[in-house]
């Protein structure tokens, strides 16, 4: 049994806050794009538990997408179409003894994001 895990965070830079609400999705995308599971980011712009872990989590290349564009058409005035809306990020995971950790900084505008711990 692996130790690792994956988690994830988001961070409304715009508005100061934790991403509450955030719609994300999970993908393996090895041989082929498959989709692993749906999830709320919660009111700490987290979630409960990790994302994937256990036997499900292992070597391979994954796809994380928030839905920013309906987050911030719930709580902000923005003009369509969105400057940003489905935030794709792309990532290996090459020890499944670890944990990784995506955050994520983002705003209407712009977005930032990078292996934390």
């Amino acid at each position: 049994m692996t130790k690792g895990f994956l988690s994830t965070h988001v961070l409304d830079i715009y508005n100061g806050k934790p991403g509450n609400g955030i719609n994300v999705e999970l993908y393996s995308i090895d041989k082929k794009r498959v989709k692993i599971k749906s999830f709320l980011l919660n009111k700490d712009g987290r979630t409960k538990e990790p994302i994937l872990m256990g036997k499900k989590f292992k070597k391979g290349k994954y796809e994380l997408i928030f839905y920013i564009g309906s987050y911030y058409k719930k709580i902000n005035t923005l003009k369509k179409p969105y400057f940003l809306d489905d935030i794709v990020i792309r990532f290996g995971i090459n020890n499944s003894s670890e944990h990784y950790h995506v955050p994520l900084l983002v705003s209407p505008w712009s977005y930032s994001t990078y292996r934390g711990s």
